[in-house]
Protein backbone atom coordinates (compact mmCIF):
# COMPACT_ATOMS: atom_id res chain seq x y z
CA UNK A 1 0.00 0.00 0.00
CA UNK A 2 1.28 3.04 -0.98
CA UNK A 3 2.37 5.59 2.03
CA UNK A 4 1.01 9.48 2.19
CA UNK A 5 4.65 10.32 2.12
CA UNK A 6 7.56 8.39 0.74
CA UNK A 7 10.33 7.37 2.57
CA UNK A 8 13.18 9.46 2.12
CA UNK A 9 16.66 8.62 1.71
CA UNK A 10 19.39 10.55 1.14
CA UNK A 11 22.94 10.17 0.47
CA UNK A 12 25.64 11.93 2.34
CA UNK A 13 28.66 12.87 0.39
CA UNK A 14 31.63 10.50 1.66
CA UNK A 15 34.26 11.68 4.10
CA UNK A 16 32.41 15.22 4.99
CA UNK A 17 29.02 13.77 5.44
CA UNK A 18 27.80 16.83 3.97
CA UNK A 19 24.29 17.48 2.80
CA UNK A 20 22.39 19.86 0.33
CA UNK A 21 20.06 22.41 1.43
CA UNK A 22 16.75 20.18 -0.25
CA UNK A 23 18.66 17.13 1.48
CA UNK A 24 18.35 19.50 4.77
CA UNK A 25 14.52 21.00 4.15
CA UNK A 26 13.68 17.11 3.96
CA UNK A 27 15.40 16.62 7.80
CA UNK A 28 14.08 19.40 8.87
CA UNK A 29 10.31 18.06 8.72
CA UNK A 30 11.50 14.75 9.79
CA UNK A 31 9.72 12.50 12.68
CA UNK A 32 12.35 9.38 12.16
CA UNK A 33 15.95 9.91 11.44
CA UNK A 34 17.48 6.39 10.60
CA UNK A 35 21.32 5.61 9.92
CA UNK A 36 24.24 4.39 11.16
CA UNK A 37 25.84 6.07 14.63
CA UNK A 38 28.44 8.13 12.45
CA UNK A 39 25.80 9.38 10.18
CA UNK A 40 23.21 10.56 12.56
CA UNK A 41 26.13 11.59 14.51
CA UNK A 42 26.94 14.33 11.67
CA UNK A 43 23.84 15.56 11.54
CA UNK A 44 23.33 18.47 14.82
CA UNK A 45 20.00 18.78 16.27
CA UNK A 46 19.09 21.56 14.36
CA UNK A 47 18.85 19.59 10.94
CA UNK A 48 16.13 17.74 12.55
CA UNK A 49 14.85 19.02 15.74
CA UNK A 50 11.73 17.33 16.07
CA UNK A 51 13.21 13.28 14.57
CA UNK A 52 13.57 10.17 17.03
CA UNK A 53 16.62 8.85 15.99
CA UNK A 54 17.37 5.27 15.24
CA UNK A 55 20.51 3.53 14.93
CA UNK A 56 21.01 0.57 12.25
CA UNK A 57 22.42 -2.26 13.81
CA UNK A 58 21.72 -6.05 12.81
CA UNK A 59 19.51 -7.44 12.48
CA UNK A 60 17.13 -5.08 10.34
CA UNK A 61 13.78 -6.82 10.61
CA UNK A 62 13.22 -4.74 13.83
CA UNK A 63 14.56 -1.09 11.88
CA UNK A 64 12.54 -2.20 8.88
CA UNK A 65 9.47 -2.63 10.72
CA UNK A 66 9.78 0.76 12.98
CA UNK A 67 10.37 2.64 9.77
CA UNK A 68 7.32 0.71 8.31
CA UNK A 69 5.24 2.24 11.55
CA UNK A 70 5.99 5.84 11.39
CA UNK A 71 5.75 5.81 7.37
CA UNK A 72 1.96 4.15 7.96
CA UNK A 73 0.98 6.82 10.01
CA UNK A 74 1.93 9.26 7.69
CA UNK A 75 4.88 11.06 9.36
CA UNK A 76 8.58 11.28 7.76
CA UNK A 77 11.04 8.88 7.61
CA UNK A 78 14.20 10.34 6.58
CA UNK A 79 17.21 8.06 5.69
CA UNK A 80 20.61 8.56 5.98
CA UNK A 81 23.02 6.86 3.88
CA UNK A 82 26.66 7.17 2.18
CA UNK A 83 27.41 8.10 -1.06
CA UNK A 84 24.90 6.74 -3.34
CA UNK A 85 22.27 4.56 -1.21
CA UNK A 86 21.26 2.45 -4.11
CA UNK A 87 25.11 1.65 -4.77
CA UNK A 88 25.73 -1.41 -1.95
CA UNK A 89 23.55 0.74 0.28
CA UNK A 90 20.68 0.77 1.83
CA UNK A 91 18.48 1.99 -0.54
CA UNK A 92 18.34 -1.77 -1.68
CA UNK A 93 17.20 -3.53 1.01
CA UNK A 94 14.24 -0.62 1.49
CA UNK A 95 13.49 -1.00 -1.90
CA UNK A 96 12.60 -4.26 -1.42
CA UNK A 97 10.85 -4.12 1.91
CA UNK A 98 8.73 -1.33 1.21
CA UNK A 99 8.10 -0.97 -2.86
CA UNK A 100 10.24 1.54 -5.39
CA UNK A 101 7.38 3.37 -5.36
CA UNK A 102 7.59 4.09 -1.56
CA UNK A 103 10.84 5.91 -1.92
CA UNK A 104 12.58 8.85 -2.86
CA UNK A 105 16.50 8.84 -3.12
CA UNK A 106 18.58 11.62 -3.12
CA UNK A 107 21.83 10.16 -4.51
CA UNK A 108 25.60 12.30 -3.13
CA UNK A 109 28.56 11.27 -5.21
CA UNK A 110 29.73 7.62 -4.79
CA UNK A 111 33.03 6.32 -2.49
CA UNK A 112 33.67 4.78 -5.95
CA UNK A 113 33.20 8.08 -8.42
CA UNK A 114 35.57 10.01 -5.45
CA UNK A 115 38.43 6.82 -5.24
CA UNK A 116 38.83 6.64 -8.89
CA UNK A 117 39.13 10.32 -9.56
CA UNK A 118 41.90 10.82 -6.78
CA UNK A 119 43.63 7.82 -9.10
CA UNK A 120 42.96 9.65 -12.28
CA UNK A 121 41.44 5.88 -13.05
CA UNK A 122 38.25 5.49 -15.22
CA UNK A 123 36.08 3.41 -13.45
CA UNK A 124 33.07 2.60 -16.55
CA UNK A 125 34.53 -1.00 -16.85
CA UNK A 126 35.61 -1.60 -13.43
CA UNK A 127 34.58 -4.51 -11.25
CA UNK A 128 32.79 -3.49 -7.82
CA UNK A 129 32.96 -6.25 -4.54
CA UNK A 130 31.29 -5.46 -1.71
CA UNK A 131 33.01 -7.29 1.49
CA UNK A 132 30.74 -6.02 4.09
CA UNK A 133 29.55 -9.07 6.47
CA UNK A 134 30.69 -11.99 4.16
CA UNK A 135 32.74 -15.12 5.46
CA UNK A 136 34.12 -15.53 1.94
CA UNK A 137 36.32 -14.15 -0.67
CA UNK A 138 34.68 -15.91 -3.43
CA UNK A 139 33.15 -12.54 -5.48
CA UNK A 140 36.40 -11.24 -5.19
CA UNK A 141 37.86 -14.51 -6.96
CA UNK A 142 35.55 -13.66 -9.24
CA UNK A 143 36.77 -10.15 -10.00
CA UNK A 144 40.40 -11.09 -9.96
CA UNK A 145 39.48 -13.82 -13.10
CA UNK A 146 37.58 -11.53 -15.12
CA UNK A 147 38.49 -8.03 -14.67
CA UNK A 148 41.16 -5.28 -15.18
CA UNK A 149 40.30 -2.76 -12.23
CA UNK A 150 39.02 -3.86 -9.04
CA UNK A 151 36.84 -1.82 -6.27
CA UNK A 152 36.56 -3.44 -2.95
CA UNK A 153 34.38 -2.08 -0.57
CA UNK A 154 35.67 -3.26 3.04
CA UNK A 155 34.65 -3.62 6.85
CA UNK A 156 36.43 -4.00 10.02
CA UNK A 157 36.87 -7.87 9.41
CA UNK A 158 37.59 -7.96 5.93
CA UNK A 159 39.92 -5.18 5.34
CA UNK A 160 43.15 -4.43 3.28
CA UNK A 161 44.90 -7.18 5.11
CA UNK A 162 42.86 -9.78 5.00
CA UNK A 163 42.21 -8.98 1.08
CA UNK A 164 46.14 -9.46 0.30
CA UNK A 165 46.47 -12.71 2.09
CA UNK A 166 43.29 -14.26 0.39
CA UNK A 167 44.90 -12.91 -2.95
CA UNK A 168 48.28 -14.51 -1.77
CA UNK A 169 47.74 -17.72 -0.88
CA UNK A 170 45.53 -18.28 -4.24
CA UNK A 171 48.73 -17.17 -6.21
CA UNK A 172 46.76 -13.90 -7.46
CA UNK A 173 50.02 -11.67 -7.22
CA UNK A 174 49.54 -10.25 -10.36
CA UNK A 175 47.93 -6.77 -9.07
CA UNK A 176 48.82 -3.45 -7.69
CA UNK A 177 46.98 -2.24 -4.30
CA UNK A 178 46.14 0.83 -3.60
CA UNK A 179 44.29 1.90 -0.04
CA UNK A 180 42.82 4.90 -0.16
CA UNK A 181 41.60 6.13 3.64
CA UNK A 182 39.55 8.63 5.18
CA UNK A 183 38.33 9.70 1.47
CA UNK A 184 37.20 13.78 1.52
CA UNK A 185 38.10 14.18 5.31
CA UNK A 186 41.51 16.04 6.32
CA UNK A 187 42.84 12.78 7.32
CA UNK A 188 42.54 11.77 3.50
CA UNK A 189 45.51 8.96 2.56
CA UNK A 190 46.26 7.31 -0.87
CA UNK A 191 48.82 4.58 -0.33
CA UNK A 192 49.68 1.83 -3.34
CA UNK A 193 51.22 -0.96 -1.75
CA UNK A 194 53.11 -4.56 -2.74
CA UNK A 195 50.18 -7.47 -1.37
CA UNK A 196 53.48 -8.39 0.89
CA UNK A 197 53.62 -5.10 2.12
CA UNK A 198 50.29 -4.93 4.08
CA UNK A 199 50.93 -7.82 6.55
CA UNK A 200 51.37 -5.81 10.22
CA UNK A 201 49.99 -2.75 8.79
CA UNK A 202 47.06 -0.85 10.23
CA UNK A 203 44.52 1.16 8.21
CA UNK A 204 41.63 3.48 9.04
CA UNK A 205 38.43 1.18 9.19
CA UNK A 206 37.06 3.82 6.66
CA UNK A 207 39.08 2.98 3.37
CA UNK A 208 38.18 1.55 0.05
CA UNK A 209 40.37 -0.82 -2.54
CA UNK A 210 41.35 -0.34 -5.87
CA UNK A 211 42.94 -3.49 -7.84
CA UNK A 212 45.03 -2.81 -10.92
CA UNK A 213 45.99 -5.65 -12.60
CA UNK A 214 49.72 -5.13 -13.82
CA UNK A 215 50.25 -8.42 -16.12
CA UNK A 216 48.24 -11.36 -17.29
CA UNK A 217 47.82 -14.66 -16.48
CA UNK A 218 50.30 -17.20 -18.69
CA UNK A 219 47.45 -19.28 -20.06
CA UNK A 220 44.09 -16.78 -20.57
CA UNK A 221 41.40 -19.42 -18.52
CA UNK A 222 38.52 -20.46 -21.99
CA UNK A 223 37.27 -24.48 -22.03
CA UNK A 224 39.42 -26.72 -24.26
CA UNK A 225 42.86 -25.70 -22.91
CA UNK A 226 45.64 -28.26 -24.75
CA UNK A 227 46.44 -31.09 -22.16
CA UNK A 228 50.27 -30.28 -22.66
CA UNK A 229 49.74 -26.57 -21.34
CA UNK A 230 49.16 -28.44 -18.13
CA UNK A 231 51.26 -29.49 -15.53
CA UNK A 232 50.06 -33.29 -14.74
CA UNK A 233 51.64 -36.75 -13.45
CA UNK A 234 51.90 -39.80 -15.78
CA UNK A 235 48.71 -38.99 -17.90
CA UNK A 236 46.71 -38.30 -14.83
CA UNK A 237 44.57 -35.68 -16.79
CA UNK A 238 41.43 -35.74 -17.82
CA UNK A 239 42.42 -35.72 -22.08
CA UNK A 240 40.60 -32.09 -23.73
CA UNK A 241 38.26 -34.32 -25.75
CA UNK A 242 36.72 -36.48 -22.85
CA UNK A 243 36.85 -33.22 -20.63
CA UNK A 244 34.87 -31.14 -22.91
CA UNK A 245 31.81 -34.13 -22.90
CA UNK A 246 32.47 -34.15 -19.17
CA UNK A 247 31.65 -30.45 -18.70
CA UNK A 248 29.39 -30.52 -21.44
CA UNK A 249 27.06 -33.13 -19.55
CA UNK A 250 27.73 -31.62 -15.87
CA UNK A 251 25.46 -28.85 -17.15
CA UNK A 252 27.39 -26.03 -14.97
CA UNK A 253 25.89 -23.02 -14.27
CA UNK A 254 26.73 -19.78 -13.09
CA UNK A 255 26.52 -20.08 -9.54
CA UNK A 256 26.88 -23.45 -9.13
CA UNK A 257 28.73 -25.22 -5.95
CA UNK A 258 31.49 -27.83 -8.21
CA UNK A 259 33.25 -30.52 -6.47
CA UNK A 260 35.74 -32.45 -8.69
CA UNK A 261 36.64 -35.86 -6.55
CA UNK A 262 39.75 -37.24 -7.42
CA UNK A 263 41.32 -33.94 -9.46
CA UNK A 264 44.83 -35.29 -10.62
CA UNK A 265 45.84 -32.18 -12.55
CA UNK A 266 42.55 -29.96 -11.76
CA UNK A 267 42.18 -29.52 -15.59
CA UNK A 268 37.62 -29.87 -14.87
CA UNK A 269 38.15 -28.08 -11.76
CA UNK A 270 39.89 -25.27 -13.57
CA UNK A 271 37.32 -25.08 -16.58
CA UNK A 272 34.25 -25.28 -14.70
CA UNK A 273 35.52 -22.12 -12.73
CA UNK A 274 35.40 -20.70 -15.94
CA UNK A 275 31.65 -21.64 -16.28
CA UNK A 276 30.59 -20.89 -12.51
CA UNK A 277 31.39 -17.12 -12.42
CA UNK A 278 29.65 -16.70 -9.18
CA UNK A 279 30.10 -19.79 -7.80
CA UNK A 280 32.39 -22.50 -5.99
CA UNK A 281 34.79 -25.02 -7.50
CA UNK A 282 36.60 -27.13 -5.23
CA UNK A 283 39.57 -29.94 -6.68
CA UNK A 284 39.95 -32.42 -4.38
CA UNK A 285 43.27 -34.14 -4.29
CA UNK A 286 44.74 -36.62 -2.18
CA UNK A 287 48.11 -37.04 -3.53
CA UNK A 288 50.24 -33.66 -2.41
CA UNK A 289 52.50 -33.57 -5.71
CA UNK A 290 49.12 -33.59 -7.87
CA UNK A 291 47.78 -30.78 -5.29
CA UNK A 292 50.76 -28.97 -5.96
CA UNK A 293 50.45 -29.46 -9.53
CA UNK A 294 46.82 -28.41 -9.36
CA UNK A 295 47.89 -25.34 -7.88
CA UNK A 296 50.38 -24.41 -10.41
CA UNK A 297 47.88 -25.10 -13.28
CA UNK A 298 46.01 -22.54 -11.23
CA UNK A 299 48.78 -20.03 -10.84
CA UNK A 300 49.14 -20.29 -14.91
CA UNK A 301 45.43 -19.79 -16.00
CA UNK A 302 44.60 -17.16 -13.21
CA UNK A 303 41.63 -19.91 -12.09
CA UNK A 304 41.38 -17.81 -8.54
CA UNK A 305 37.86 -19.48 -8.08
CA UNK A 306 38.94 -22.31 -7.69
CA UNK A 307 40.02 -23.78 -3.95
CA UNK A 308 42.10 -26.94 -3.93
CA UNK A 309 41.63 -29.04 -1.47
CA UNK A 310 44.32 -31.65 -0.03
CA UNK A 311 43.15 -34.55 1.53
CA UNK A 312 41.73 -37.84 2.03
CA UNK A 313 38.04 -38.34 0.83
CA UNK A 314 35.56 -38.39 2.08
CA UNK A 315 36.80 -37.43 5.22
CA UNK A 316 38.10 -33.85 3.75
CA UNK A 317 34.72 -33.02 2.11
CA UNK A 318 32.56 -32.65 5.35
CA UNK A 319 33.76 -28.47 5.75
CA UNK A 320 32.71 -28.25 2.16
CA UNK A 321 29.36 -26.60 0.96
CA UNK A 322 27.09 -28.79 -0.31
CA UNK A 323 27.28 -29.28 -4.19
CA UNK A 324 25.21 -28.34 -6.89
CA UNK A 325 27.40 -30.34 -9.69
CA UNK A 326 30.21 -33.24 -8.77
CA UNK A 327 32.67 -34.37 -11.35
CA UNK A 328 34.45 -37.92 -10.34
CA UNK A 329 37.54 -38.61 -12.97
CA UNK A 330 39.30 -40.88 -10.29
CA UNK A 331 39.09 -42.56 -6.44
CA UNK A 332 35.93 -45.19 -7.04
CA UNK A 333 37.58 -47.75 -9.22
CA UNK A 334 40.03 -50.19 -7.94
CA UNK A 335 40.76 -52.25 -4.52
CA UNK A 336 40.95 -48.56 -2.87
CA UNK A 337 37.35 -47.81 -3.57
CA UNK A 338 36.56 -51.08 -0.99
CA UNK A 339 37.32 -49.25 2.06
CA UNK A 340 35.67 -45.94 1.28
CA UNK A 341 31.85 -44.52 1.12
CA UNK A 342 32.63 -41.84 -1.07
CA UNK A 343 29.95 -42.32 -3.47
CA UNK A 344 27.28 -43.05 -1.13
CA UNK A 345 28.75 -39.75 0.83
CA UNK A 346 28.63 -37.64 -2.87
CA UNK A 347 25.40 -38.83 -3.98
CA UNK A 348 24.03 -38.11 0.02
CA UNK A 349 25.69 -34.30 -0.56
CA UNK A 350 24.34 -33.28 -3.96
CA UNK A 351 21.92 -30.88 -3.59
CA UNK A 352 18.38 -31.93 -4.94
CA UNK A 353 18.07 -31.50 -9.27
CA UNK A 354 21.94 -31.47 -9.31
CA UNK A 355 24.06 -33.69 -12.17
CA UNK A 356 27.03 -35.86 -11.26
CA UNK A 357 28.97 -37.07 -14.03
CA UNK A 358 31.54 -39.74 -13.70
CA UNK A 359 34.36 -40.90 -15.76
CA UNK A 360 34.98 -44.59 -15.76
CA UNK A 361 37.93 -46.19 -17.36
CA UNK A 362 36.85 -49.49 -15.42
CA UNK A 363 33.94 -52.05 -16.25
CA UNK A 364 34.10 -52.38 -12.17
CA UNK A 365 33.86 -48.45 -11.54
CA UNK A 366 31.17 -48.40 -14.03
CA UNK A 367 29.11 -51.08 -12.69
CA UNK A 368 29.34 -49.99 -8.79
CA UNK A 369 28.11 -45.93 -10.60
CA UNK A 370 25.16 -47.79 -12.21
CA UNK A 371 24.09 -49.85 -9.77
CA UNK A 372 24.11 -47.04 -6.49
CA UNK A 373 21.57 -44.88 -8.94
CA UNK A 374 19.28 -47.24 -9.98
CA UNK A 375 18.89 -48.17 -6.19
CA UNK A 376 18.89 -44.64 -5.44
CA UNK A 377 15.97 -44.17 -8.59
CA UNK A 378 17.80 -41.49 -10.44
CA UNK A 379 17.97 -40.33 -13.83
CA UNK A 380 21.24 -41.37 -15.51
CA UNK A 381 22.42 -41.97 -18.76
CA UNK A 382 25.75 -42.95 -19.92
CA UNK A 383 28.07 -42.63 -23.10
CA UNK A 384 30.61 -44.43 -24.41
CA UNK A 385 33.50 -41.96 -25.60
CA UNK A 386 36.60 -42.88 -27.60
CA UNK A 387 38.60 -40.32 -29.38
CA UNK A 388 41.25 -40.26 -32.43
CA UNK A 389 43.82 -37.40 -32.29
CA UNK A 390 46.37 -36.85 -35.00
CA UNK A 391 49.77 -37.65 -34.34
CA UNK A 392 52.71 -37.12 -36.44
CA UNK A 393 54.72 -40.47 -37.95
CA UNK A 394 56.87 -40.95 -40.91
CA UNK A 395 56.34 -37.21 -42.09
CA UNK A 396 52.81 -37.93 -42.74
CA UNK A 397 50.05 -38.04 -39.67
CA UNK A 398 48.04 -41.19 -38.12
CA UNK A 399 45.15 -41.55 -35.82
CA UNK A 400 46.24 -42.32 -32.28
CA UNK A 401 43.44 -43.77 -30.07
CA UNK A 402 43.26 -42.57 -26.92
CA UNK A 403 41.42 -45.46 -23.92
CA UNK A 404 38.01 -45.28 -24.35
CA UNK A 405 36.26 -43.56 -21.49
CA UNK A 406 32.12 -44.39 -20.01
CA UNK A 407 30.57 -41.27 -19.13
CA UNK A 408 27.83 -41.99 -16.73
CA UNK A 409 26.05 -38.62 -15.79
CA UNK A 410 22.98 -38.81 -12.50
CA UNK A 411 20.46 -36.11 -11.69
CA UNK A 412 19.42 -36.24 -8.07
CA UNK A 413 15.64 -36.00 -7.68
Amino acid sequence: MPFTEPIYILGMRPGSLDLDSEARSLLQGAALAVGGRRLLDACPTEFCPAAERLVISSPLDGIMETIRSVAASGKRVVVLADGDPLFFGIGHRLSREFGRENILVLPSLSTVQLAAARLGVPWEKTAFVSLHGRDDFTPLYSALVHSETIAVFTDEVNGPVEVAKAMLQRGADGFTMTVLENLGTPEERVRQLGLQETWGMEFSPLNIIFLEREYPPELTLHLGIPDHYYLHQRGLITKLPVRAAGLSLLAVEQESVVWDLGAGSGAVAIEASHLARAGNVYAVERNKTRAAMIRENQRRTGAWMVEVVHGQMPDCLGDLPDPDRIFIGGGLGGESNLQNDLLDLACERLKPGGRMVIHCILLETLLLARTSFEKAGWHFGVTQFQANSADRLAGDLRFKAQNPVFILWAEKP
